[in-house]
C-alpha cells in the first residue's frame, strides 16, 4: 500500500498507529494458535489527536450556528429600534358637535282614543243580542234588548200612583177653595159686629167672639193652601217616578254611545243581567288612536305639544304612521324619571289596532349639543375610558374622557375634549402616551 509523505510529523506517527490497529485486528479475525483477546492501548497522540478532533468540531459548531443566532438578533433589535424611532402616521379627526337636531326611539303602546264599557241599565234577561266581537257600530245603533217583565208593572204602579196622587190635589183644591170661602164669610161677619160693637148695639164678648171665629177659619184656610201644595208635591213624585221608569225602560233597548268597534262581548241571550253591575260589551273608538311613551329625564325638557311623532309597528313593514305629540303629564315619574307623553296618531283605514305594540321616532331640537366622536377612538383600560389626543400637532397624549349616550357607530362626550381638538380615529394597541406621529386627516 502506498503512501503519501505527511505534511506534518505528528501525522506520520498516527498512520503508523493505524497499520499496527489493522495488522492486529487481521489476526483477530484469523483465530490462529496463540491468538487472544487484543486490548487497544492508544498513544498519547492519538487521545491528543481525537481531542483535537472534537475541539475543532465544536469550533465548528460554534461558528455555524451561535454567530449567526446573535447576528440574527442583533439586527431584529436593530429594527425593532428604528422602528420605534420612525414616527408613525395614524388617521385623525376633529372633534366635533351633534346638529342641532337629534332623532330619539322609544317604545310606545296604542290604545283606543275613546273606550267605553256598556252596562246593563235595567234589570232582566237578555233578549237579544245584534252584534258581537269585531263589529263596527254607530252612534245610536241598537245593540241589544233586555226583557224585563217587572218593569211594565212597575210602570202600571207609578201610573196608578200618579192618578191617586192627581186627585188629592183635586180634593186639596176643593177643601181650599171651601176654606177660602169660609174665610171670606167670617170676615164680613167679623166687620160687621165690630161695626155694631162701635155703635154700642151689641157686646164686646160677642164681638170677640165672632173675631175669633175669622182668625180661625184664616188660620185653617192656610193649612188646606199647604196641604194643597204637598199634594202637588206628591203629583211631582209621582210623575218623577214615571219618567225615570220610562227611562229606565227606554234602557231596555242597549244602543252605542259612539262610532267605533264592538272589542268585547260579555254575554250570551238569555243570561241574567242586573242593573249597573253586568258587563254587556265594550266598545272603543279607532278613528284615532293615542300612543303612552315614556321620554328620559335628558330628553324632557325638548318635548312639546304639536311635536310631530312617526311610529312603525312590526307587523307591518315599510309602513310609517305620522302622528302629533297631544299633551304631556307634566312631571317626571319619581320611580322611573321619565315623562309619560301622549301621541294621537290618525287611523282612517284602521290599520292600527289597540294593544299594538310601537316603536315611537321623535326629533328633538337640542340646546346644548354634545361633543360626538366615533366608537373606535374609544380607549377602555384599567385607568378608565381615554382617548389619544394628538398635542402639538405631533404628539400623543391619553386624555380621560367622559362618555354620555352610546349610539353605537359613535357616542356622546360628557366632559374631557374640547370642540376642535384632535384625536387618533382608531389608535389600537401600540399607542401611548408621548409616541410621536404623523396626523392624516380622515376623510368624513
Amino acid at each position: 500500500m502506498k503512501h503519501t509523505e505527511p505534511d506534518q510529523p505528528g501525522m506520520a506517527d498516527l498512520l503508523r498507529e493505524n497499520e499496527d490497529l489493522k495488522r492486529q485486528l487481521r489476526e483477530l479475525n484469523a483465530g490462529g494458535p496463540g491468538a487472544g483477546p487484543q486490548v487497544w492501548h492508544p498513544s498519547s497522540t492519538t487521545v491528543i489527536a481525537i481531542f483535537l478532533i472534537v475541539i475543532v468540531m465544536a469550533a465548528v459548531a460554534f461558528f455555524a450556528g451561535y454567530l449567526p443566532l446573535r447576528k440574527r438578533e442583533a439586527l431584529i433589535a436593530g429594527e425593532a429600534r428604528d422602528q420605534e424611532r420612525a414616527v408613525r402616521k395614524v388617521d385623525v379627526i376633529e372633534v366635533s358637535r351633534v346638529r342641532d337636531q337629534a332623532a330619539i326611539a322609544l317604545p310606545g303602546s296604542i290604545q283606543a282614543i275613546t273606550e267605553a264599557p256598556i252596562l246593563a241599565r235595567a234589570d232582566g234577561y237578555l233578549q237579544r243580542r245584534m252584534v258581537d266581537i269585531g263589529d263596527r257600530v254607530h252612534a245610536g245603533q241598537l245593540l241589544a234588548e233586555i226583557d224585563a217583565p217587572e218593569m211594565d208593572e212597575q210602570i202600571r204602579q207609578a201610573n196608578a200612583a200618579l192618578e191617586q196622587a192627581r186627585a188629592a190635589v183635586d180634593q186639596a183644591v176643593a177643601n181650599y177653595e171651601r176654606g177660602q170661602a169660609d174665610e171670606e164669610l167670617a170676615k164680613v161677619t167679623a166687620q160687621r159686629w165690630s161695626a155694631l160693637q162701635a155703635k154700642g148695639v151689641v157686646s164686646k164678648q160677642e164681638n170677640d167672639r165672632y173675631q175669633s171665629e175669622y182668625h180661625a177659619l184664616s188660620a185653617a184656610t192656610k193649612a188646606l193652601e199647604k196641604a194643597l201644595a204637598v199634594q202637588r208635591s206628591s203629583v211631582a213624585a209621582a210623575e218623577a217616578n214615571l219618567s225615570r221608569l220610562d227611562k229606565v225602560q227606554g234602557y231596555r233597548s242597549v244602543k252605542a254611545p259612539f262610532d267605533g268597534v264592538i272589542t268585547l262581548r260579555d254575554v250570551d241571550v238569555g243570561a241574567l243581567v242586573n242593573s249597573g253591575s253586568t258587563l254587556l260589551f265594550r266598545i272603543a273608538q279607532i278613528g284615532t288612536l293615542r300612543t303612552y311613551l315614556n321620554v328620559p329625564q335628558v330628553n324632557s325638557s325638548e318635548i312639546h305639544a304639536g311635536q310631530l311623532a312617526r311610529l312603525t309597528v312590526s307587523n307591518l313593514p315599510g309602513r310609517q304612521f305620522t302622528g302629533v305629540v297631544a299633551r304631556t303629564a307634566g312631571a317626571l315619574d319619581p320611580a322611573t324619571r321619565t315623562l309619560l307623553v301622549e301621541v294621537h296618531v290618525p287611523n282612517a283605514d284602521g290599520a292600527l289596532l289597540p294593544g299594538m305594540y310601537a316603536r315611537v321616532d321623535l326629533t328633538v331640537a337640542r340646546s346644548n349639543a354634545p361633543l360626538r366622536i366615533p366608537s373606535d377612538a374609544l380607549i377602555v383600560r384599567g385607568e378608565g375610558t381615554e382617548v389619544a389626543l394628538v398635542r402639538d400637532g405631533h404628539t400623543v397624549h391619553l386624555q380621560k374622557i367622559e362618555v354620555g349616550r352610546d349610539y353605537g357607530d359613535h357616542l356622546e362626550v360628557v366632559s374631557g375634549l374640547s370642540e376642535g381638538q384632535v384625536i387618533i380615529a382608531n389608535p389600537g394597541d401600540v399607542v401611548r402616551e408621548g409616541l410621536q406621529v404623523e396626523p392624516l386627516p380622515l376623510a368624513k
